[in-house]
């Protein structure tokens, strides 16, 4: 292919006059197709490579504008040089062996890059397709690599081996150098166990998977994803605000400082979407227009983009966490308006760069949940608990948003729900005294997809850590 092109500054509608032969239009028919689909080209139209040279020069001349843009197909040296000896257009010259079927969208972008020159709006077109390209280009080799038979091997042979990590097999050396003169006492939640090392915590996430306010499974390599994707955001974000990691000695294991957490989940929104009690969207349709503080206009759509992030924080309680405004959080003293507003510029500012971040990766961060407290020894104000792991932050694929939200699709995820629906749809999760044991393949599959999100949030490779959970002790101690 062959280019000459001409500077111009018009803002006016491109034109694109494209000289194939009749077998060639049917292809050239879907590049136009594709064109107008993806660029905004609309005004596309065709002429016959054998046009007479009569004709020819009135063609060029009469189309001829600082807005057209001239296609020719094939070795036709006669339409080129006319177009370049008499056109201020600039004119694109592709080979016949390159009027391929699987070559329209490669041809489209190479045309729309040159109407570009001279339209504002399909430069905005070709920079979102490329980007979206790119996206999907990023997504597709994460989903391929944790495909990989090693991948496969390393899952299979933690599954079988039974290597999990559950909190339940940690020992501790008697000569530790800890503070404590006694092992460490373990606090056991639905995922993270919580050891007291006297100044300090050790935070153990396990590969523990709760659904139904039980205990679902053990899913191999998860309670590292979400150890090492919050490590990863920690030093990310230690920019704006400090966090509680002193050390990472395990792939399971934080040592963080002690700190008194507030009483107040900070939760950050991009989007109108969630199905839990205390989403916007699930509340939106419930007819509530005044939410966490935030006025919401009448007709707005699930999953559409909000007009700006907001901040929808919920309380912390026994019973259940509701949503709860600014105003409401002070008055009702969960927490001071100096420590509110410190918080709320922190859960904004590291929402923001989290979504940067994530666009580089191909993933839009949708929302997500914060939790901060004061250092016990200094006071200041710190992010704890974690940070936008697969767990506690939605995340869709960019690539396909617009395209799947025009239509009225769902945005596309990496989907982690289908063991929860497994259990939902073969048994009473939420009666039965014993769960049925859940197929291999569904919690294998579960695990490489805890895998592929970790590769795609953080562009690092997995490191798999296939250590007894003995090791875990023996790395705590060492730590501290």
């Amino acid at each position: 292919m062959t280019t000459t092109t001409t500077t111009t500054t018009t803002t006016t509608t491109p034109k694109v006059i494209i000289f194939c032969k009749e077998s060639e239009e049917n292809v050239m028919t879907k590049v136009s197709t594709s064109l107008a689909n993806n660029f905004n080209v609309t005004n596309v139209s065709f002429r016959s490579t054998s046009i007479p040279a009569s004709r020819l020069l009135s063609t060029v001349t009469s189309s001829s504008s600082n807005n057209s843009i001239f296609v020719v197909i094939g070795s036709n040296d006669s339409i080129v040089n006319c177009i370049e000896n008499e056109s201020v257009s600039p004119v694109l010259s592709f080979s016949s062996s390159e009027v391929e079927e699987e070559e329209t969208e490669k041809m489209a972008l190479l045309i729309a890059k040159v109407c570009a020159c001279s339209s504002p709006t399909v430069a905005s077109s070709v920079s979102r397709y490329i980007a979206s390209k790119k996206q999907s280009s990023l997504i597709q080799d994460a989903q391929s690599h944790t495909k990989s038979p090693y991948y496969q091997s390393q899952i299979s042979h933690v599954y079988d081996a039974k290597l999990q990590i559950t909190g339940d097999n940690i020992t501790f050396s008697s000569s530790s150098s800890s503070s404590s003169k006694n092992a460490p006492v373990r606090i056991s939640g639905k995922v993270r166990d919580r050891f007291d090392l006297g100044d300090k915590l050790a935070l153990v996430t396990t590969d523990r998977q709760s659904g139904f306010d039980r205990m679902l499974a053990l899913v191999p390599f998860k309670g590292q994803v979400l150890n090492l994707t919050s490590a990863y955001w920690f030093e990310m974000t230690e920019h704006i605000i400090p966090n509680h990691i002193v050390s990472v000695p395990h792939g399971n294991v934080s040592v963080v400082k002690k700190c008194t957490p507030f009483p107040i989940e900070f939760v950050v929104r991009a989007y109108v979407t969630g199905s839990t009690s205390t989403s916007i969207w699930k509340n939106y349709q419930n007819g509530v227009r005044n939410y966490c503080g935030h006025d919401l206009p009448e007709g707005l759509q699930k999953n559409q983009k909000l007009w700006k992030l907001l901040l929808t924080p919920t309380t912390k309680e026994e019973e259940h966490d509701r949503p709860i405004s600014p105003d409401d959080i002070v008055s009702e003293g969960w927490m001071t308006q100096e420590d509110f507003d410190i918080c709320a510029k922190a859960a904004l500012d590291v929402f923001a760069f989290g979504q940067k971040v994530a666009l580089e990766r191909g993933l839009i961060l949708v929302d997500t949940k914060y939790e901060m407290g004061k250092d016990e020894e200094t006071g200041t104000i710190m992010m704890i608990d974690e940070m936008h792991t697969p767990d506690s932050s939605r995340y869709w694929l960019a690539h396909s948003y617009e395209e799947r939200i025009s239509r009225g699709m769902e945005p596309e995820n990496i989907d982690k729900e289908f063991l929860r629906l497994w259990f939902r749809d073969n048994c009473d999760p939420y009666h039965d005294d014993v769960l049925p044991e859940a197929p291999k393949e569904l919690v294998e599959e579960l695990s490489r997809r805890y895998v592929s999100l970790y590769e795609m949030i953080t562009w690092k490779d997995f490191e798999f850590d296939v250590e007894a959970e003995g090791h875990i002790g023996e790395a705590i101690q060492r730590s501290v």
